[in-house]
């Protein structure tokens, strides 16, 4: 089935298994908890075979989604264990609080003899068998994802460009739905099917599962606990998960505090085989018929209307609040479907944007379909009197545990019959943030034999992820089943796994992977994986290697999935974050200048506002009155807060009240801030727009025009540079001395400066700004390391105070997967340290530590690979220049060398991880340093014949960067302005759209006028009516009298030209205009302006806006009117 389609009936889902069950020997079973089943396997009910007879349609056509309670699946707990490795690989647990068996150090094999594999003396620990690779066997069931994050590697106005294609070559329909200011929450039903983004068991998902439960007790009034049961059941039997955003006052502050606590639904998920993500109708239809809140949809089906849609953010992205936003989508939408519960009411009028993406061309049927069959439910018919949960939070405000019990508790056990994950201590096998060692739970899950095709998928994709070192942490939470002591011989080991995604670039870097290997899944965020390794002789059967080949009958067949080409599609990614001002006011000039502001100053926080709005491309009217309010704020809560810093996670509770004062003082300020911790009505608050500001007919001048839909001029706002910095992201070593002396001796025609760091006492860079400062002209070489984003953003400052082009300089590497430099190429920066003699620096053959200074600096650039790297420093400054240092043709690097240099970084974890920046030759790993030293230079002079084979000569190196540098030096030498890689969302707001001609035409037009009436002659020689005409244009609609709908209804027409006919000229003292006709194919008026005008001239301290008044000065006499002999002129239709 083709990724996306509406088509439910070929989803296939397994039938429910029915087996007995009985309480498990020993233990209570609290009342409304699942009771246990008597073996394991029950937990993983609903096992496939392949053969799609098996399996039960979902529902037909949605028609009988509820069904009876199925029974739960068993009560499973944490065991408050730690899992470690012994020396011989073997693999053991530890009671958290009993470190008995840590200190005796035993095996494995040991601790199963001694404690028979049964539970150990400390009560809460039990042993983890030993690996038995060949015969162990592994089951692993998602439990909840979310979509990918999506990562576009190209600007918003060339995404724009594409979708306008997709849509237009009939291959995709654009979606638009809101953006709300909340968490993600995923549920997959009770018993452990609650979680965050990257956790479970906390406030969060106890937050989520009190709002979900609620939302369905007022959705479902006296049936809510059979309802809630049935949905649990359900959600458990046919394996789905629900993706929400979760919205409250009680987690942290984002855009606005919202008026309700409330969830709603983004995503459907079926967890059968590789997720399938629902379409919107089938997401629509579940919600619709279990009563659950939707998101607001609209549908753009044409070029037009997909025209006229972006053609709407630009005319609101500056000042759209929710409601004047849904009015104007819903105005040119081809279809919408409103929420159910508007974002105003619940939210606020606060909207922190829109998310765009193309979908597939039936998508628009198919909501239209769904519409019909499954219609809106009915509003909630109770109202309920208990306490909500922002009481109950402050109620128990003292202990997060208090709030936790409380609001499950409060949510009922029809809902939430079991509280294991968050009572339990959860504890983490390895975290693996680092690349290090896997934990053995996950390396016994890796090497086992897939009991099933979604087992294997999951083994190649965390294969992959280990493979290419993305920045990804497998978090293992043992869990302890509630099965007999015999059962409990049979399972290995049995764990709930997060796949932490780290960095947003392990999707971009993974969707790499996927292109290369066809029948890779996809990394998900949200993802949750439940893992059970059991010994071969007990596990379930294994299923046949035909039925674990990777054949695409297994992507369909039987597993509910889609075709793999599709989760690459470029269609798929075709998606923007739209935000709008008010929103980013708060969150990213206010809350995030925080740290500016009280860590570094005004002045900081100035210079970090006046960036953001510059990368936005905010209008110059909206930068003046932003200024003013951020200074404005900056004082204020300097003042306010008298030495401490304000929280970020309730920054809300000082900005709302000085934004609400800020907006009282006058219409602008309001119009600025939007809804600021009052209630505005909307209808009022446009109709005092219209009514003070803003001509509808304005003077055009060449700069006022929106950007037509094309790639960015790179040279917009060019400033010619003075001079150069050339700086050294790099390591000791790299040889950036001996080249900075080599290029001064040897460039010429250039007023150069070398400052080395080495010899400079003080502040450095405060020093070379100094020196630039009194020295702009000329090319300054930092000769210093610049390894991270700090100093990156100082040698920035410094490059914009003193006019100068940055340029790093970087050694040339492939990078690994988490870092922009080599193994082989560390190995030599550390051996060219070890061949130095009296270094100014203090680095060298005589530094008692040597390797571990350069394992620090190397680290510095921990996170990033090398594609990152240089993005990075592209995206800064707009150049790099690459210094040759390893030969491509190389032999590779001998394996001792490799290994001492991985046992150095293993080592530096380990001692920075329980000492931070704490010297190596002190703590409790000082010994192991010393070795490690030692060694290093053994190995290191061991194969100094290969490790100076393999470098480019110096002199080489020398010409290769001289090269580059004097190629930049000969360009335009223009300053560049960095874009932002998180806000790289610049918008150009559009106030107009007219009809602009050409002026020189409507001149003779004016001219013979003149000639034909004396009157008129004497009136215009003696004005200068090519100053006073501009760009002569004649104004269709102003969002200021007509709004953004008006604007966004004639974006079709954009770039189009059509005919003007000049029909009258009407003048008084004051003003002059022509009277134009404008009519269409069906002879209505393209203008929406009562009267159609072309303003000509205006006197002093006349407003072009009161040409309007002209038609009913001619009737009083104040003004007069000459007809002219029509006079058709071509123009074309601009947005400005």
């Amino acid at each position: 089935m083709t990724k996306g389609k509406h088509n439910i009936k070929k989803l296939w889902l397994p039938k429910p298994k029915v087996e007995a069950v009985e309480k498990a020997p020993g233990r209570d079973v609290p009342s409304g908890s699942s009771q246990p089943s008597a073996s394991l396997s029950s937990s993983f009910s609903g096992k496939k075979s392949g053969d799609p007879h098996q399996y039960d349609s979902v529902v037909g056509e949605l028609a009988d989604l509820h069904l009876e309670p199925g029974l739960h699946s068993p009560t499973q707990e944490f065991e408050s264990v730690k899992v470690e490795s012994n020396s011989d690989g073997t693999a053991k647990t530890v009671p958290k609080n009993d470190t008995n068996l840590e200190k005796q150090g035993k095996g494995l094999e040991a601790v199963n003899r001694k404690n028979e594999g049964h539970i150990n003396k400390g009560g809460k620990g039990t042993v983890v068998k030993s690996k038995k690779v060949n015969r162990t066997v592994a089951q692993a069931q998602l439990l909840a994802t979310f979509y990918p994050k999506f990562e576009n590697e190209k600007s918003d106005q060339e995404v724009r460009m594409r979708m306008q294609e997709v849509v237009s070559a009939g291959s995709g329909v654009l979606e638009v739905t809101m953006k709300h200011s909340g968490s993600l929450f995923l549920y997959s039903g009770d018993n452990g099917g609650a979680f965050a983004k990257n956790s479970f068991g906390n406030l969060y998902t106890a937050v989520g599962v009190y709002v979900l439960g609620r939302t369905l007790k007022e959705a479902w009034g006296a049936q809510a606990g059979q309802k809630q049961r049935e949905f649990n059941a359900y959600l458990k039997e046919h394996r789905i998960c629900i993706g929400m955003e979760l919205v409250t006052a009680v987690l942290g502050d984002h855009g606005q505090r919202p008026l309700q606590d409330y969830v709603v639904v983004t995503a459907v998920t079926k967890l059968d085989g590789r997720p399938l993500f629902l379409s919107t109708a089938d997401v629509v239809a579940f919600c619709h018929q279990w009563r659950l809140p939707t998101n607001h949809y609209w549908l753009f089906s044409t070029k037009a209307s997909v025209t006229s849609f972006f053609t709407a953010y630009d005319a609101l992205c500056e000042e759209g609040l929710t409601s004047t936003v849904a009015k104007v989508l819903n105005d040119i939408a081809d279809i919408y479907l409103s929420a159910t519960k508007r974002h105003e009411d619940i939210q606020g009028e606060i909207l922190e944007g829109l998310v765009a993406r193309v979908v597939t061309p039936e998508s628009a049927t198919s909501l239209s379909e769904v519409l019909i069959k499954f219609p809106p439910p009915p509003s909630p018919e109770v109202f309920i009197r208990e306490k909500g949960l922002r009481e109950i939070c402050a109620s128990n405000r003292d202990a997060v545990s208090k709030q936790v019990e409380a609001l499950l508790k409060a949510v009922g056990s029809d809902f939430c019959s079991d509280w294991t994950d968050w009572l339990d201590d959860k504890v983490s096998g390895h975290e693996d943030k680092k690349n290090t060692p896997l934990s053995p739970m996950l390396e016994t899950f890796l090497h086992s034999n897939p009991a099933d095709y979604s087992t294997k998928k999951l083994q190649e994709m965390i294969q992959v992820i280990r493979k290419s070192k993305l920045p990804v942490r497998f978090k293992c939470h043992t869990i302890k089943s509630s099965q007999s002591t015999d059962d409990q011989d049979q399972v290995i080991s049995h764990f709930k796994m997060i796949v932490h995604v780290l960095s947003d670039s392990a999707f971009r870097r993974y969707q790499r992977e996927m292109r290369k290997h066809a029948h890779l899944w996809p990394l998900y965020r949200g993802f949750f994986v439940d893992v059970c390794v059991l010994t071969g002789s007990n596990a379930p059967e294994v299923m046949n290697m035909k039925s674990l080949a990777d054949d695409s009958d297994q992507e369909t067949s039987g597993f509910g999935e889609s075709e793999q080409s599709d989760s690459v599609d470029e269609t798929e990614n075709l998606m923007l974050k739209m935000k709008f001002l008010p929103y980013k006011i708060r969150t990213f000039l206010i809350r995030n200048g925080i740290s500016a502001l009280f860590d570094k100053g005004v002045a900081d926080y100035k210079e970090y506002y006046t960036r953001q709005m510059q990368i936005w491309g905010t209008s110059a009217e909206k930068q003046m009155e932003l200024t003013k309010l951020l200074n404005e704020w900056a004082m204020y809560i300097k003042k306010k807060m008298n030495g401490k810093k304000l929280s970020s996670n309730t920054y809300l509770t000082e900005a709302e009240p000085f934004l609400k004062q800020f907006a009282e003082r006058s219409v602008k300020n309001k119009k600025l801030v939007g809804a600021a911790g009052i209630d505005i009505d909307v209808d009022d608050f446009l109709a005092q727009k219209a009514a003070q500001e803003g001509d509808e007919d304005e003077f055009i001048s060449d700069s006022d025009h929106a950007p037509v839909p094309t790639a960015p001029s790179p040279h917009a706002s060019a400033i010619k540079a003075q001079g150069m910095v050339v700086f050294f992201p790099g390591i000791p070593g790299c040889a950036k001395s001996c080249l900075c002396k080599e290029i001064i001796n040897s460039w010429s025609g250039f007023v150069m400066h070398n400052l080395m760091g080495d010899v400079i006492k003080g502040k450095y860079w405060q020093k070379l700004n100094n020196d630039r400062t009194k020295n702009p002209r000329r090319i300054t070489f930092a000769d210093k390391n610049a390894p991270n984003k700090e100093v990156w953003q100082t040698i920035q400052k410094i490059c914009k105070t003193t006019t100068a082009i940055g340029v790093p300089v970087v050694p040339e590497s492939e990078g690994t997967g988490l870092n922009p430099y080599s193994l082989d190429i560390l190995a030599v920066f550390i051996y060219r340290v070890l061949l130095r003699s009296n270094h100014p620096g203090r680095l060298d053959k005589s530094t008692p530590n040597p390797g571990y200074v350069l394992l620090m600096f190397y680290n510095l650039y921990d996170g990033m690979d090398r594609e990152e790297f240089e993005e990075e420093l592209i995206r800064r400054f707009g150049h790099i220049v690459k210094m040759p240092v390893l030969k491509h043709n190389r032999t590779p690097m001998p394996s001792d060398v490799l290994k001492i240099i991985e046992e150095g970084l293993d080592l530096y974890r380990r001692h920075t991880d329980k000492y931070g920046r704490l010297e190596s030759l002190n703590g409790s790993f000082k010994d192991e340093w010393v070795q490690w030293e030692k060694r290093l230079n053994e190995i290191l002079f061991a194969h100094k014949e290969h490790l100076l084979e393999i470098q480019v000569p110096f002199q080489e190196v020398v010409e290769n960067v001289q090269k580059q540098l004097t190629a930049i030096t000969s360009g335009d030498f223009i300053m560049h302005v960095p874009v932002d890689k998180e806000e790289d969302r610049s918008f150009r707001t559009l106030r107009f759209v007219a009809v602009t001609l050409n002026t020189d035409e409507v001149l003779e037009v004016l001219l013979q006028a003149s000639v034909e009436n004396p009157e008129v002659k004497a009136l215009l020689s003696t004005k200068n009516l090519k100053e006073s005409l501009g760009k002569a244009h004649v104004t269709l609609a102003h969002k200021a009298s007509h709004g953004g709908a008006a604007l966004a209804s004639l974006a079709p027409l954009r770039g189009s030209e059509t005919q003007v006919q000049l029909v009258a000229l009407l003048y008084s003292n004051e003003l002059v205009a022509l009277e134009v006709s404008l009519t269409t194919e069906k002879n209505t008026s393209l203008s929406m302006n009562e009267w159609p005008h072309l303003t000509v001239w205006t006197a002093p301290g006349i407003k072009a806006k009161e040409a309007n008044n002209l038609p009913q000065m001619v009737k009083t006499g104040k003004a007069s009117r000459l007809d002219l002999k029509p006079v058709t002129l071509s123009g074309q239709i601009n947005f400005y």
